[in-house]
């Protein structure tokens, strides 16, 4: 049944529409066991079909493109989901999928219909028996809430009836019971500092877009962004333990995204210094800037129970992208003390957590394509992301192993494609594992998986380290 409902583009939806800002979600699924098309055709049509993001189709109402909206309409999930054709003797099953998800990086949308796809891989490569593939969009969602959204269509793997267990963001003690004067002061000079700090990293953002660059280094791509709209992206993929991250996480009192940014610094400084020329001393710039993008969802994400509730019923809730942007500035350099890279990770975290960044710039972007249109909005955004040199996102995935349609699950890997950056870095956990994704473009950054491997390389060194302290 066909709903005609009709809905606009938010602001932030037609941004990822922008000329050379066209953003799509990629999202690995490895699987413990071969995929069968039918029974995944079959759930996807009892589930995902039932979200109006997923069943609607964008039509431009002029000509110009400028007016954009969702139309609800009939989708045949077999134009959704694609089984391709491939050699059962190949030499290199993981060289395959490799290329095969950098080749759907080239391809452009069918706009006719909803802004999805999903590829099967019955290929069996060193980590899973077969691979999916789901090509989303950006303008469908935030990422968070995309991944919220399939993890809604899978169950854990020993109950077959249960949704997935996803930990709870657990926030800090305001101390509403505490009271006196020097709480009162505590809680102006937060205030005071909140208000600073925002203000500051305002300022850096509007120096970023009039003329801040990051220091030119083999990472980035040229000062006016990588042309991502038909290049092909290198995506590549490692797992570590996420034990080792929650060991040095409970002995340095911080926390997995301070952790995360850490090792992610300690393994950029590796792979810098090794491409200026020296592995054991350092051949880094002085006072080298490196930033990376970090989109904040500043809407809360559904809750997995509450998406599924959506689908089953095709009830209506908020959706759509609600997110800012905020500068986080890296640390890059050989440090002789390697557990100093989670402290300086922590420092950063601590400071930008104490700040109103990412709703400001969410607020200006909203105002910018209101007044001026989507094309100037993503003029805007490519002029500042194209200045700095990397993309971060960290995401928490289930704490027990899931299926998706009865087909076990090995990892989960995330990633996004199409802005003006020739790197991106993402975190996914998923029971004891955490995987690293990479998106990289080739033309830019030739080996991913040596970065992959300094970034692995470097959890080792500090998770050493830490252990080292305590047994002195």
């Amino acid at each position: 049944m066909v709903n005609e409902a009709v809905e606009a583009l938010s602001p932030a939806a037609r941004l990822f529409h922008a000329p050379r800002f066209n953003c799509h979600i990629i999202a690995i699924l490895g699987c413990k066991t071969s995929i069968n098309p039918s029974v995944i055709k079959q759930g996807l049509n009892l589930t995902l079909l039932n979200h109006p993001r997923f069943s609607s189709k964008l039509v431009m109402d002029d000509k110009k493109g400028v007016k954009m909206k969702w139309i609800r309409t009939t989708v045949n999930v077999e134009d959704h989901v694609i089984v391709p054709d491939y050699d059962p003797e190949m030499a290199n099953p993981d060289q395959f999928v490799e290329d095969y998800i950098s080749y759907m990086t080239t391809m452009p949308m069918d706009f006719s219909k909803p802004l999805w796809e999903l590829h099967l891989l019955n290929v069996k490569s060193s980590e899973a028996e077969a691979t999916g593939v789901f090509r989303i969009h950006h303008s469908l969602g935030d990422g968070a809430s995309l991944i919220s959204l399939l993890l809604a269509c899978t169950r854990k793997t020993s109950d077959p009836k249960a949704l997935p267990s996803v930990p709870e963001h657990k926030g800090k003690d305001s101390g509403g019971g505490r009271q006196g004067f020097w709480w009162l002061c505590l809680a102006i000079w937060r205030a005071i500092r909140l208000i600073w700090n925002t203000i500051m990293d305002l300022l850096v953002f509007v120096a970023t877009l009039l003329f801040l660059k990051d220091t030119k280094n083999p990472l980035k791509g040229e000062s006016d962004g990588v042309d991502h709209e038909h290049a092909p992206r290198r995506i590549v993929h490692r797992n570590v333990s996420l034990d080792d991250i929650k060991l040095v996480k409970k002995a340095m009192k911080m926390t997995v995204n301070d952790v995360v940014l850490g090792i992610t610094q300690a393994g950029l400084s590796r792979s810098l210094n090794r491409s200026y020329g020296n592995q054991n001393s350092s051949s880094l710039p002085k006072s080298m800037r490196f930033r990376a993008t970090v989109l904040v969802g500043l809407r809360p994400t559904k809750g997995i129970q509450e998406l599924t509730d959506m689908m089953e019923k095709e009830s209506k809730g908020r959706w759509g992208n609600c997110i800012g942007y905020v500068l986080i500035p890296f640390k890059i350099g050989l440090e002789n003390d390697p557990l100093d890279y989670v402290r300086k990770a922590k420092a950063t975290i601590d400071r930008k957590k104490l700040s109103l960044e990412a709703l400001c710039t969410y607020s200006i972007a909203q105002f910018v394509i209101k007044i001026f249109g989507f094309k100037v909005g993503g003029a805007i955004a490519k002029r500042v992301l194209s200045r700095i040199t990397m993309a971060f996102s960290n995401v928490v995935g289930p704490l027990e192993d899931i299926s998706f349609y009865g087909h076990p699950i090995a990892f989960l890997a995330p990633t996004v494609y199409g802005h003006p950056q020739a790197l991106t870095i993402h975190y996914q956990s998923y029971v004891n594992k955490m995987t690293i994704v990479l998106a990289v473009d080739p033309n830019v950054i030739s080996d991913p998986h040596q970065l992959c491997a300094d970034i692995q390389e470097s959890l080792t060194i500090i998770k050493d380290a830490v252990q080292k302290v305590k047994n002195t």
